[in-house]
């Protein structure tokens, strides 16, 4: 099955479908709508005709994370017809020197994990005459493999964050633990907990909490996420259902 195939085409939209029920099977479970969840479908690892089958089935919102990637994604779907109607998220870590190449062409950067690095991009924005929306990354279950604030240290630095002239913080971002649920459910009601503690420090909604992935999408949505990001299980055949 190739990617710019009707047979993939056809596999996308039926995932689609699947997706969207677990969607709206957690949400009811929060007391929230379908609606109020957005699906960002992760590009990643994933060539320009899967992210034209995914736009076919009515997907909008992609992720990158690598700036490279993202550049020749954006450069590939301006040449198209609808390309203005993909929008685009930087999810991954952010070097310094990669922040031009992505300045100016995401909706939002979920990965401001430092405080130095939100200087940087807001230092980089005013240059270009942009405002970036961002998230802050907060490592919630403390794993050393993982990047991002710490909740101590996010608290510490919220402030002169979002006092930076040229970023717009908008929310918070998580990764949880991998195959283990109740960890991943602590995890994603700590950064719930977290933004509302934020919220009320910084007189900021911070609305956007970006954590779910494939595997545990669906315990974060329980929990308060308003992004799931989301890869293999959209973008994979060999993704099954029951690896959730």
């Amino acid at each position: 099955m190739t990617y710019d195939s009707d047979e993939y085409l056809e596999f996308i939209k039926a995932r689609k479908a699947q997706i969207e029920s677990l969607v709206a099977d957690a949400a009811k479970k929060s007391g929230r709508s379908a609606s109020e969840i957005e699906i960002v479908a992760v590009s990643k690892t994933v060539p320009v005709e899967a992210v034209l089958a995914a736009y076919k089935a009515g997907y909008r919102v992609f992720g990158e994370n690598r700036p490279q990637e993202l550049t020749h994604k954006l450069t590939c779907l301006s040449e198209t017809s609808f390309g203005s109607e993909i929008t685009f998220d930087m999810i991954g870590n952010l070097q310094k020197n990669k922040i031009n190449q992505v300045v100016g062409k995401v909706r939002y950067i979920h990965s401001i994990s430092s405080e130095h690095l939100a200087e940087a991009v807001s230092k980089r924005a005013e240059a270009k005459g942009s405002q970036e929306s961002v998230l802050l990354e907060v490592n919630v279950s403390a794993e050393a493999s993982k990047s991002g604030f710490s909740p101590e240290e996010v608290s510490e630095s919220i402030q002169k964050v979002v006092e930076l002239s040229h970023i717009s913080v908008v929310g918070l971002m998580t990764m949880a633990p991998r195959d283990d649920p109740e960890r991943a459910k602590r995890t994603f009601a700590g950064l719930r907990e977290l933004r509302d503690r934020l919220s009320q420090q910084v007189g900021l909604k911070l609305d956007v909490l970006s954590c779910g992935m494939s595997d545990d999408f669906t315990y974060a949505i329980e929990e308060g996420s308003t992004t799931i990001r989301l890869g293999r299980i959209l973008f994979d055949p060999a993704y099954t259902l029951s690896e959730r």
